[in-house]
């Protein structure tokens, strides 16, 4: 049996502990996640704690120590990928943990604004806890199942973004933000010691030999698929995040109480990510059914004809149910990509690929408030819906165009 066979044989049958490992990596995750995103209610208040007392110079700071954990993370993922496919998944996963925890909990100690932002870097060079275990659960999981269980590990990484802002606006008021660190750091020491005593991976000295000798691109026989999957993943990020500097000015446009915008705003930009909590797993059911290629040219189609009535709405819960619409159709896409990216290369390869995916992800994430609040600004709101909806369109008939035509996934 060639190596090629071997891979397709234990990429049909997965891991024995494929079950488990998707539990411990869904709760990881999201407790990870939570406490990466905890921050962004009081992060401008920490910053001028921090002695940061100018208001222009207070939000510049909080969007550098923001935004500086993704610029770090894009970075880096294709080389903890890679590192993964060569000394395993799991020494990923505990690497991630352990960092993080150092990280967070120092960041409750942090004496000036310098040392916050040096924190927030070092998380996301360190840490990469969810994308380690998309990879994990990818490779594991058996492949007429892969779709569906990375479609739950989304929804819980998801779920995290949504419920992490909450936890950070509830907690500070009782126990302080510097107390609010160190629980989270707490909380991650919990996801470590679970990931490091209870994740089982089982060895491959192959796989190890055969990523060493010509892991990562050059081992891909057929670099089409992977290539549109990487820009699907960049577009969904972009889709997402494009609307993100305009809602708030959108909303305030379509509601007549002024003191309901910012809470009316919020509300649409949870509804996105509560309809992609609620479709992640079931559309990656229904891809392992009926191939995963459909149901992405099918995802970005119908998202890109959500936003077309997005632009013309006349009040905010047209707006809302728009976006949970639109969050139900994108729901799926996250896990067929990694799907697609898994079932198309090599497993010796398949961390690396799968970290320049998710680095391809972090740039549609930074570049779509960046051409949204531009265009938004200069050409209208409106431009941003519609321009967002012809980037999906040819999004989705890329795809459809590169898709195999025989069925393998």
């Amino acid at each position: 049996m060639t190596e090629t066979q071997m891979d397709a044989a234990d990429a049909a049958a997965g891991s024995a502990y494929w079950k488990r490992n998707l539990a411990i990596s869904l709760t990881g995750s999201f407790t990870t996640i939570v406490a990466m995103t905890l921050l962004l209610p009081f992060l401008p208040l920490y910053v001028a704690e921090l002695g940061v007392s100018e208001h222009a110079a207070t939000v510049q700071w909080s969007g550098i120590a923001y935004g500086a954990t993704f610029f770090a993370a894009a970075l880096v993922a294709p080389l903890w990928g890679r590192l993964g496919d060569i000394y395993g998944r799991k020494l990923m996963l505990v690497r991630a943990s352990l960092g993080m925890t150092i990280a967070i909990s120092l960041m409750g100690m942090a004496e000036n604004v310098w040392q916050l932002v040096a924190l927030r870097l070092f998380v996301g060079l360190a840490g990469g806890y969810a994308s380690g275990s998309m990879v994990l659960v990818a490779t594991q999981t058996p492949k007429d199942r892969s779709a569906w269980a990375l479609g739950v590990l989304s929804s819980g990484i998801m779920a995290g973004n949504l419920v992490g802002p909450l936890i950070g606006g509830a907690l500070p008021p009782i126990i302080g933000i510097r107390g609010t660190f160190l629980a989270a750091g707490g909380v991650i020491f919990l996801a470590f010691l679970a990931t490091t005593f209870l994740l089982k991976e089982e060895k491959s000295p192959a796989r190890r030999q055969a990523a060493k000798a010509s892991g990562g691109w050059p081992a891909i026989p057929d670099k089409g698929p992977v290539v549109a999957m990487l820009a699907t993943g960049l577009l969904l990020m972009l889709a997402n995040m494009s609307i993100e500097p305009i809602i708030t000015v959108y909303v305030a446009q379509l509601v007549e109480d002024q003191g309901r915008v910012t809470m009316t705003a919020g509300i649409v930009m949870s509804a996105t990510a509560l309809g992609s909590i609620l479709s992640a797993s079931r559309l990656g059911k229904l891809a392992d059914r009926i191939g995963h290629w459909p149901v992405i040219a099918g995802a970005l189609a119908v998202a890109a004809l959500l936003l077309i009535p997005q632009a013309f709405v006349t009040n905010s819960w047209q707006l809302i149910a728009l976006r949970f619409l639109m969050g139900i159709a994108l729901g799926g896409l996250l896990p067929c990509i990694t799907a697609v990216i898994r079932h198309s290369v090599p497993d010796s390869a398949a961390g690396s690929i799968l970290g320049y995916s998710i680095s391809t992800q972090y740039v549609g994430q930074v570049a779509g408030p960046v051409l949204g609040g531009f265009v938004g600004g200069h050409i209208g709101m409106r431009a941003v819906f519609l321009g967002t909806c012809v980037l999906l369109l040819a999004g989705a008939a890329y795809a459809w165009m590169v898709r195999p035509r025989e069925k393998t996934s």
